[in-house]
């Protein structure tokens, strides 16, 4: 997804790079186009290993108060999920770089992983692979959310953690409206209209009581997959100290697939976990929405669905 906030690297800047931490010059790159905020290049180096390379958006960029930090959360979540998460594929990471010494944006270098994204293949697959890629991807998410926190909230940023759950929700929510006011988008449901529905909803959030590691952006474009296994997991950066009921499989767009939930052995939900679901679905409805306008897309396709989908996501929960 192209947008003005990405950074462009010139081979200058990225043979600088590989030099500095991998020892190695660059053969060959090539721009991956399915990024939404960092971008990211494959690399092929000298001594004939590949490596990816993300480059976060130009330092002073506006971003929303969910996406700061992201890149920093992103290298410590996948660290963490490596040493601790049981097996779940992912990718190793090699150098990060904050400084900006190099080049004039964090980045990081990690393994590069054979296969295709789940998305790109899936229409071809036969429903038993299907099933079994999804089984598969609900026991990986299974054990990401095992992961266990001290606080919830974002995974990185201090100043929007909470002892609870409930807060910390409120708290995310909070700073997406108040995101969303800045930029003067308009919604089809009015700011205040927002702030009244879900706070009418979030005593469903008073049972969650451990904050566990949420992946979060885990949909089908983030799972790589080969010879009808999957290979590896991508792109931790939006991850929370959460609710696994967070989990984008668990949402809307994926909630028919039982075999996911059989993965994760989670295959019923109570009133209070599916009322909590319903917040979750409008959180990442407005968060699409919202990020439109700081990541300043250039397709004005996507831009029209995301409002499309918040509109029709709203009158769905019964709030117009």
């Amino acid at each position: 997804m192209n947008s003005t906030m990405k950074s462009k690297l010139t081979i200058e800047q990225i043979q600088r790079i590989t030099a500095e931490t991998m020892k190695e010059k660059v053969v060959s790159l090539k721009e991956l186009s399915d990024g939404w905020a960092n971008t990211a290049y494959a690399i092929q180096l000298e001594d004939d290993r590949k490596v990816i390379l993300k480059a976060a958006p130009v330092k002073g960029f506006k971003t929303m108060r969910c996406e700061r930090d992201n890149m920093r959360a992103e290298v410590e979540a996948l660290r963490l999920v490596q040493a601790q998460s049981n097996g779940v594929p992912i990718p190793q990471v090699y150098t990060y770089d904050p400084s900006g010494s190099l080049v004039p944006c964090e980045y990081f270098l990690m393994e590069y992983l054979e296969g295709e994204p789940y998305n790109k293949v899936k229409e071809a697959l036969s429903p038993e692979a299907r099933d079994g890629i999804e089984f598969a991807l609900g026991d990986y998410n299974r054990r990401i959310n095992a992961i266990q926190g001290k606080r919830f909230g974002y995974f990185c940023l201090e100043n929007g953690s909470a002892s609870t759950w409930k807060d910390a929700f409120q708290i995310l929510m909070e700073d997406l409206l108040l995101d969303g006011k800045e930029a003067g988008i308009e919604l089809p449901l009015s700011y205040e209209a927002l702030e009244r529905e879900v706070e009418s909803r979030l005593d469903a959030c008073s049972e969650v009581n451990v904050p566990q590691l949420v992946h979060w952006d885990l949909w089908d474009g983030n799972v790589f997959v080969k010879d009808e296994r999957i290979v590896g997991i991508i792109d931790f950066e939006r991850s929370l100290w959460a609710d696994p009921l967070m989990e984008v499989y668990f949402g809307k767009f994926n909630s028919s697939s039982t075999a996911y939930r059989r993965g994760y052995g989670k295959e019923h939900f109570t009133e209070a976990e599916r009322v909590r679901r319903d917040l979750y679905v409008l959180y990442l409805d407005l968060v699409m929405v919202i990020e439109c306008y700081y990541r300043q897309y250039e397709n004005k396709d996507h831009i029209a669905w995301a409002h499309s989908n918040l509109k029709e996501g709203l009158e769905a929960l019964k709030m117009k």
